[in-house]
């Protein structure tokens, strides 16, 4: 018989976990004034909030922490990230920063100005909030597709082209600093781009003269995907995938937290030697000398190691595969869901579970805050709370699709905590057409707000 599908590691150390009761949630919820991120992490049975920094390190990775350079300037350990950056994804140049909206940050500061556009398939918060916070335009082109969360189709998150090119051919070229591919597509349900796209969209680039910045949070995972789902790419290794689609690109920003399975870090990557030294005094400014950029050495080492960890099919079929399983269970109770499975997360579609809720009281975080009261799982909220305010309006924004994401953190939770996930949804979408009220803000910061939200219950 074939053998069924297990996990390439094995478990040498665990965390304990608290379970609780439901009363004791209903007390936690309402003092963190109804916002998920205000909760304690001890409050959290099973915390699906991001896979952002959360995974379990390897042995290696831990090793190598053990060898860290912590000199100011020039420690060894940045040079092992450079090679890695260099040999693994093609770019010569590189600062490193703490995190990926660090990178953001850093190279925004330097090219994006007032007025300008930046066109993309569906910018994620950070990226949309430095865009707007810089009083500039971020322009969703991410194919209409994506908006249907039962459509199954390989390639969900791609750049629409025509949208795109309908941008270019509207605006100067001195308007629009870069065009950003965002590798999966987190926004869209963790959807990957093929690589016939990815060069689709750099052509199109090229032809107009914008530079291509491509945030590569879960590059890894998209190659996977490519490897696995598109035609030409199944005897490639990864790495040999992951090469070929960055090569299209002239700049790269990296959250470090996903596929790089660090507890912190990010880089900014590119081509251009010029542009780097530009960056440079921006990453002075922000986050410290540009050999280490907010970072310490071990953690450095760590990060050059995960890079070649996380581009090991192994390890992605793992990881992927447990999101997929969350996926099949759903499936089981009849949930609806962005389809297929995402790379890194499941996003349920609040606005087919909560269809009594209006708009105007977040849905998708009402289904947040129902799902913590459930069972203590904590996800976060894709949706009218993320969208934010109109810049020039200052009218909240409803997105086609209002999400609640379940992020599977890296090498963290067992199948065992999938199928208590998968319970606890069933039980919030058996009671579905009882929850009818959501929630109000009470107060709000002006960008990204989800992360600080105020609310309280809808009355």
């Amino acid at each position: 018989m074939e053998l069924p599908f297990s996990e390439s590691y094995r478990i040498k150390m665990v965390e304990h976990i608290k379970k609780s009761t439901r009363q004791e949630r209903e007390a936690w919820i309402r003092e963190a004034k109804y916002n998920l991120f205000n909760l304690h992490s001890e409050h959290v049975f099973i915390d699906l909030l991001t896979d952002s920094g959360t995974g379990a390190m390897s042995d290696k990775q831990w090793s190598a922490m053990m060898l860290g350079d912590e000199s100011y300037a020039g420690a060894s350990s940045y040079y092992k990230m450079k090679d890695a950056i260099q040999n693994i994804l093609g770019f010569e140049y590189f600062l490193p920063t703490h995190q990926g909206r660090a990178a953001e940050n850093v190279l925004y500061s330097t090219i994006v100005k007032e007025g300008d556009v930046v066109p993309g398939n569906s910018h994620f918060d950070t990226t949309k909030g430095h865009i707007e916070y810089r009083r500039a335009l971020a322009i969703d082109c991410t194919i209409d597709a994506a908006a249907n969360t039962q459509l199954e189709i390989p390639f969900k998150g791609e750049m629409d082209l025509e949208k795109l090119e309908k941008v270019f051919k509207e605006y100067p070229k001195e308007k629009i600093p870069c065009c950003v591919l965002t590798l999966t597509n987190n926004t869209a349900g963790g959807q990957p781009v093929s690589m016939k796209n990815i060069k689709g969209t750099a052509e199109l680039c090229r032809k107009y003269g914008i530079t291509l910045q491509i945030d590569g949070a879960r590059f890894a995972e998209n190659a996977y995907f490519i490897k696995t789902r598109e035609e030409g790419y199944a005897d490639k290794s990864i790495k040999e995938i992951v090469r070929e689609m960055l090569s299209y690109g002239d700049i790269m920003t990296m959250s470090s937290k996903k596929d790089a399975i660090v507890n912190m870090g990010g880089f900014l990557a590119m081509r251009d030697q010029e542009l780097w030294r530009r960056c440079q005094m921006f990453c002075v400014m922000y986050e410290g000398f540009i050999t280490y950029g907010g970072l310490s050495g071990r953690e450095m080492n760590a990060l050059a190691q995960g890079l070649d960890e996380g581009t090991e099919f192994d390890t992605l079929e793992t990881r992927i595969e447990q999101v997929a399983y969350l996926g099949r269970k759903l499936d089981e109770y009849g949930i609806p869901y962005q389809r297929p499975a995402g790379g890194h997360a499941i996003f349920l579609d609040a606005k087919k579970i909560l269809t009594n809720v209006p708009k105007e009281e977040f849905i998708a975080q009402t289904l947040g805050i129902e799902l913590y009261l459930e069972a203590g799982i904590r996800g976060v909220e894709i949706g009218s709370i993320l969208a934010d305010r109109d810049p020039i309006t200052r009218e909240n924004r409803y997105p086609r699709l209002e999400l609640l994401r379940l992020a599977i953190p890296r090498r963290t939770y067992t199948n065992n905590h999938m199928d208590v996930i998968a319970a606890a949804v069933k039980n919030v979408y058996d009671r579905r057409e009882q929850i009818n009220r959501g929630y109000v803000i009470t107060k709000e910061l002006p960008v990204m707000r989800h992360f600080t939200v105020e609310l309280e219950p809808a009355k």
